[in-house]
């Protein structure tokens, strides 16, 4: 157990959400769509947890360090994403849960907000909710403020660095990234942050011996109905937005070869090819 900063007599409690996404870095020629569902194949790579939900959670292992609490991840989405969970549990957080999704279609940033915060009324009070600024695949940058309008709670976003209040234990201190450089906030918890990246809350690999111990450790699984939540009203939620078309952009190209007996001929010609292009643009 880390013990508190001086002066702190409370000590956080914090939920991070994580996602996991197609691997960012699978090669441009590897990337396949599937057509019926209007979104990309997830069996042609693999799959990885988000990147930015990857700098909340290490905001909050580093916050732990430095002030002490409990952190504990949270995901909604298909079996697999156990493995980003267990990731999680290799990097010593406190607990884990997964909610499992049987949807048919992906969920957008509404529906994913109020099935999180169905379980986050489920575990209890928590001081702080990280997620990432945005996920990697769809890129929406929605769920963080939408997941704050659920739980009735103020939202902080595009933080990168979360301190404690050593004289008020309900403060929190934020950086926050903004176009002109950063703002310095305090605010009370509790209250829900989107991070953001930047070279102080770049992920750490965990060490061997923590991978193969968070295998064994215990993990919370729960279905949309054991959350209470309406499978009907999470239909109409994803009713709400539809994916018209999905398709790989393709770049077309075209070679002219210039031919002429001598190299001026073959510089002529290529000029008056290029004037000809350009006025006919």
């Amino acid at each position: 157990m880390i013990s508190p900063a001086k002066g702190l007599t409370h000590l956080m409690n914090i939920l991070v959400c994580l996602k996991q996404i197609l691997d960012p870095e699978l090669p441009s020629r590897d990337f396949r769509i599937d057509a019926a569902g209007r979104d990309a194949d997830r069996n042609t790579a693999g799959l990885v947890m988000n990147i930015f939900c990857a700098n909340a959670l290490e905001t909050a292992l580093q916050f732990r360090e430095k002030h002490g609490g409990k952190i504990t991840v949270i995901t909604f989405g298909v079996p697999s994403a156990e493995e980003i969970l267990r990731k999680a549990l290799a990097l010593r957080v406190d607990s884990a849960v997964l909610i499992r999704s049987d949807l048919s279609q992906r969920p957008n940033p509404w529906c994913i907000a109020r099935v999180l915060a169905a379980a986050i009324r489920k575990l209890g009070d928590f001081d702080l909710v990280l997620t990432g600024r945005e996920s990697g695949d769809w890129g929406d940058g929605q769920t963080g403020a939408l997941l704050a309008e659920e739980l009735g709670r103020p939202c902080v976003s595009l933080a990168d660095e979360l301190k404690a209040d050593t004289v008020n234990t309900a403060l929190v201190r934020i950086r926050r990234q903004t176009d002109q450089g950063w703002e310095a906030l305090e605010a009370s918890t509790p209250l829900v942050i989107t991070v953001t990246n930047n070279e102080h809350n770049v992920p750490r690999i965990a060490k061997t011996r923590d991978v193969m111990q968070a295998f064994r450790q215990p993990l919370t699984t729960w279905s949309l109905a054991e959350l209470g939540v309406d499978a009907q009203s999470i239909s109409e939620d994803l009713a709400c937005t539809e994916v018209v078309e999905l398709a790989i952009p393709i770049k077309q190209t075209h070679c002219e070869w210039v031919t002429g007996e001598t190299l001026d001929d073959r510089i002529s010609l290529l000029a008056k090819r290029i004037a000809t292009v350009v006025q006919s643009a």
